[in-house]
Parts: structure tokens; sequence; C-alpha cells
């Protein structure tokens, strides 16, 4: 037995394999970058919303200001609030993609037994808040399409929360919650692409896009795999290719994110002990060069010799790696803040509810906070009961519950879908809002308070 950090606090571990270790380095770099990232998308969004009451009708002329680009004959013009849901949205679903791409090959949905669990879950978790929506709104035409806002968990909050409780919740539920969040995301795009298209479908477009997915893959075999051309630019200039023809196809151009990262290539070809062997040169010669004069390389050797090992470390690092982790904290930091400005501009005005609680509010509310949690508690102990998979170390059936609870925090993908399912309607638009932002509290508070309780050290 030994200590370890987590979350900020010495933790007791078994020992484990370097390549666990290297796995849970990498999961609780990514558990630190979601929860700040989390408190950064409440102040956007808080900002957002007291913008909205104060300004008004301004703070909306802001957002629908269009900017274009024009080359030649052709032009591209959005406004604001559009080159941030098309445009920027489109990188945050390229970095999902990735992230849902690695957790396959190599994470926890990388095998049956490990992926039945969170994908049994995250299922139920979309299934029962869709039918639940749908009950209350099924005699309302205008509002039943919303059906699709309460499948999403958001994986900043949810995850969030878990590391306010520290070491009071086991690690095993941690990864558990972190990966259903992570094949809901899967589901909600393949939701977004099926049944919210943004207009017509055009399905030679769509043929284009296959055309540059299959030509990405050749490039991979010749080029990256064999000639170790370790370079973004050709992923760059067809990403953006792949956006252009998927706006143009009528589905929502933010899914050309998601299918450039299924063709990003996630290892390379190097023999490590090659690598190593290089390295290993390397460092002797930087040693053998070095003045030992002070901490900056003034040695112009030595300058030449991390030169070589960092194009060497870059040959070696998978594509898919170096794309994660540069845009990464770009997407947490920049991208999911902004799109909290602009999206969760909704003024404090309940004139909506002077007639009554909606039931777009209900089917939201109870989708959120009752489908969420019952959906993913009830298909995966019928996963558990089957043998299918395994209760997650350490867990019980009432700490099992009290973590699915937070699933029913649905704020980013949730007010994404809610955009949306009621394109053109401002009122319906925005009483999506306010049901997202008041459940999502909500379900925050409790889930903290229920997982307090249960969840003992």
């Amino acid at each position: 037995m030994g200590k370890f950090r987590l979350f900020g606090k010495e933790t007791d571990f078994v020992p484990y394999t370097n390549n666990d270790r290297a796995a849970y380095r990498h999961f609780q770099r990514f558990v630190e970058n979601e929860t700040n990232g989390g408190i950064i998308l409440v102040i956007a969004a808080t900002i957002s919303v007291i913008l909205a009451t104060i300004a008004g009708e301004r703070f909306e002329e802001i957002l629908m200001t269009p900017i274009g680009l024009s080359i030649g004959g052709e032009s591209l013009v959005l406004p604001i609030e559009g080159w941030v849901n098309d445009v920027l949205m489109t990188i945050f679903f390229f970095v999902v993609g990735l992230e849902i791409k690695r957790e396959v090959l190599v994470g926890e949905l990388s095998s049956v037994k490990k992926a039945a669990l969170p994908i049994m879950g995250a299922l139920g978790g979309m299934i029962m808040p869709a039918l639940i929506y749908t009950i209350f709104n099924f005699t309302h035409p205008e509002t039943v399409n919303g059906w699709g806002i309460p499948m999403a968990t958001d994986i900043a909050f949810a995850v969030g929360i878990l590391s306010l409780l520290g070491s009071r919740v086991p690690l095993s539920l941690k990864v558990f919650l972190t990966a259903l969040a992570v094949a809901d995301d899967l589901g909600s795009i393949i939701v977004l692409a099926i049944f919210y298209p943004s207009g017509e479908i055009h399905l030679n477009y769509l043929i284009y896009v296959g055309v540059i997915m299959f030509l990405i893959i050749l490039y991979n075999q010749i080029f990256y795999y064999k000639r170790h051309k370790n370079t973004m630019f050709p992923y760059i200039v067809a990403g953006i290719a792949m956006w252009i023809l998927v706006y143009l196809s009528g589905v929502h151009a933010t899914i050309s994110g998601v299918l450039l990262a299924m063709t990003i290539p996630a290892y390379t070809r190097l023999e490590d002990r090659k690598f190593i062997a290089k390295i290993s040169i390397l460092l002797r010669r930087f040693k053998s060069v070095s003045d030992y004069s002070g901490d900056i390389l003034t040695n112009s050797e030595e300058q030449q010799t991390i030169q070589i090992m960092s194009r060497e470390v870059t040959k070696f690092d998978p594509m898919l790696h170096r794309f994660e982790s540069s845009l990464h904290p770009f997407s947490t930091f920049i991208i999911m803040p902004i799109f909290a400005l602009a999206n969760a501009n909704v003024a404090l005005n309940f004139s909506a509810f002077d007639s009554g609680v909606p039931v777009q509010f209900l089917g939201i509310f109870f989708g959120l906070f009752l489908g969420k949690p019952i959906g993913i508690f009830l298909l995966s102990m019928l996963g558990i009961k089957l043998k299918f998979a395994d209760m997650p170390a350490g867990a019980t059936k009432k700490t099992f519950f009290s973590v699915a609870m937070l699933g029913g925090i649905g704020f980013t993908m949730s007010i994404f879908v809610n955009s949306l399912a009621f394109a053109g309607n401002a009122a319906l638009t925005d009483v999506g809002k306010i049901s997202i932002l008041i459940t999502s509290v909500f379900v925050a508070v409790v889930g903290y308070i229920v997982c307090s309780i249960t969840c003992k050290k």
C-alpha cells in the first residue's frame, strides 16, 4: 500500500502497473481540468443571464451581429452566435470525438467488460429522460420535439460536484461517471446527427465528406505510419473542407468535428526500443556538451540537442494525443465559457409561468431530475444482474444511485439541443433555457447532498 494525491488529498492505493499509473495520471489531470472548467462555465453562464436581464435586446443585437469571410466571389457570413455554435462548437465536438476514440481504444470503453456498465448506464440515462419528456409533451406538438434536451449529461459540472466530495466517493465511481458521460456524449452526437438536422439534407455533400475521410485514412497509411509525417496541417485542411461540406449538407456542421476525430491516428508504428535508444544517445550528448552554467540554455549545442529530442518525441507521440492535449484546455477554458456566454442569454422573466408551469419545463425538470438517475441505475443494475458488468469496486447500490443522480446535470449539451429543437421560436427557446438552468442547479445541489449522505469516508 502507498499514498498518492487525488483531488488535493492523500489517498491509499494498491500498486498498479506502469500503464495503470499513466492512465490514472491522465484521469486525474482530466478531472482537474473539467472541475476548473466547470467553475468558469458557471461564471460565464451567470454573466450571460445578468447581461440578458439588464441589457435585454441590446445584448441580443450584439450576438446577432453578422461577421463573415469573403474570398473571390464566395462569402461566408454568420452572426456571432452562429460562429460560436457552428464553428467553435465544432472544435468542442472534435475534442469529444477524440476522447471517445481514446476511451474505446485504450480507456474505460476498450473492452466489452469495461464498456458494458457505462454504455448500459448511458443508454438508460438517455431513454428514460426522453420518455418522461415525451409523456408530458405528447399532446403539445409545439414542444414535443424537445425530447432530446434531458438526454445529455454535462461532464464538467458532474465531475466538479464529485471533486468537492474528495476521497469520500470511491475512485471507481468517479471513473464510471466519466466513462458514462463520454458514452452519453456519443449518444447525443448520434441523436443530433439523425434527429436535429439544421436544414434539408443533401446527400451529395455527405458523399464528398466520405471521400475526404477516405483520403485522410489513405494519407495515414502512406505518410503517417510508413514515413512518420507527424504534422497536423493535412488534418486541419481536411477538417475545414469537411466543415464546409457538412454545413452545406444540412446536417449540423458540428458533426464534422466528430467525423474528423474518427480519422485521427491513435498510435505510431515507431518501435519503442529505437525511440529509447535515440533519446538515450541524445541525453548522453546533452550531458557531454552541457557547461552547467545555469538554468538558461546558452550553449548552442545544448539548444540543438534539445530541438532534436523534441522532434523525436513529436514523431513518437500519437497524433490523437497531440490534438487532444493541445485542444482540451482550449475547449474547456475558452470554447465552453464562450458558448455559455452566448447561449445562456435568457432574461429572468417568468411570464411564461403566469398561467401555470409549462409542460416543457415539467418534461425537462423530471426528465433530468428523475429520468436520468433512474434510467442509469436500472439499466446498470440489469447489466450487473445479467453478469455483463461488475459493480464498481467499493460501491454500493446507494452510492451508485447517488452518483447516478449527478448525471442529471445537463447544462451544455442540453442548451445546445434546446437551441436546435426550438430554432425559430424565441419564446420556447427561452423557456427551455430557464428550465435547464433551474433544473441543473437543483440537481447539482440535491446530488451533492445525497452523495454526502451516502458516500461516507
